[in-house]
């Protein structure tokens, strides 16, 4: 199924037209023409069954036939993740953690973090990308970058986790959360958290936990603390 993205749609809507840039794509590039199904969603978790009105480049509209509302993860995870030194490596973690089914990201600027200024317009774009081609219908919450010490201070509620290196008292992370809450857990840099962000999380009464045995990459860390929470869930 090929989906589409419009997210102005309610319940309500009864037809909507395309961006000029969109309908070109769709009547020029795809070649669709008046009367063909579209499937469109309006990452809010809706799938609207669609069908062309008017195939113009400059305007394509549809009328919609139907919808369907999917139900929503069973927990709230928000992974707050530090950016990675090279931007493709964090952009591939956005596409992964979207396909395995993610509510909301946090770009987190720690001290140890190479990489201070985040531009988040194409990471958007990566999501909404990896909602389409994996056929889902919530499109993730993207915050803007906020430094450590600015987000721990803010009330956040729910269950709460940081995932460090250090030799201290753990848990594992799988063993540690649970379904009735959201879930937020804090993914470091390459050179890990600081040991006085460490300090200052656990004093903001997040939990210290680990994600397995082995040294892992920022990207590679979020994406098991993102599938660990999915295979929770399913099962």
């Amino acid at each position: 199924m090929q989906l589409f993205y419009f997210p102005s749609l309610t319940e309500q809507t009864k037809s909507f037209s395309f961006s000029k840039e969109e309908s070109k794509h769709i009547v020029k590039v795809l070649r669709k023409k008046e009367n063909d199904n579209l499937f469109v969603t309006n990452g809010l978790g809706y799938l609207f069954s669609t069908k062309i009105a008017i195939a113009s480049e400059s305007k394509c509209t549809v009328d919609i036939l139907s919808f369907e509302k999917q139900e929503s993860s069973k927990v709230h995870l928000h992974l707050a993740v530090a950016p990675t030194k090279m931007n493709e490596r964090y952009e591939w973690f956005l596409e992964k953690v979207t396909e395995i089914g993610i509510q909301e990201i946090t770009p987190l600027i720690c001290d140890h973090s190479e990489r201070k200024i985040v531009k988040t317009e194409r990471f958007e774009k990566i999501l909404l990308s990896a909602m389409k081609q994996s056929n889902q219908y919530f499109l993730p919450k993207l915050n803007h970058p906020i430094s450590f010490k600015e987000f721990i201070k803010q009330n956040i509620s729910g269950q709460k986790f940081i995932a460090h290196c250090y030799e201290s008292e753990k848990t594992t992370f799988k063993s540690s959360f649970n379904l009735n809450e959201a879930v937020l857990l804090l993914i470091g840099p390459e050179g890990d958290f600081s040991i006085e962000e460490v300090a200052l999380a656990e004093a903001n009464n997040f939990k210290p936990v680990s994600l397995g045995t082995t040294r892992l990459r920022t990207e590679t860390a979020a994406i098991i603390g993102c599938h660990t929470v999915a295979v929770m869930q399913s099962n």
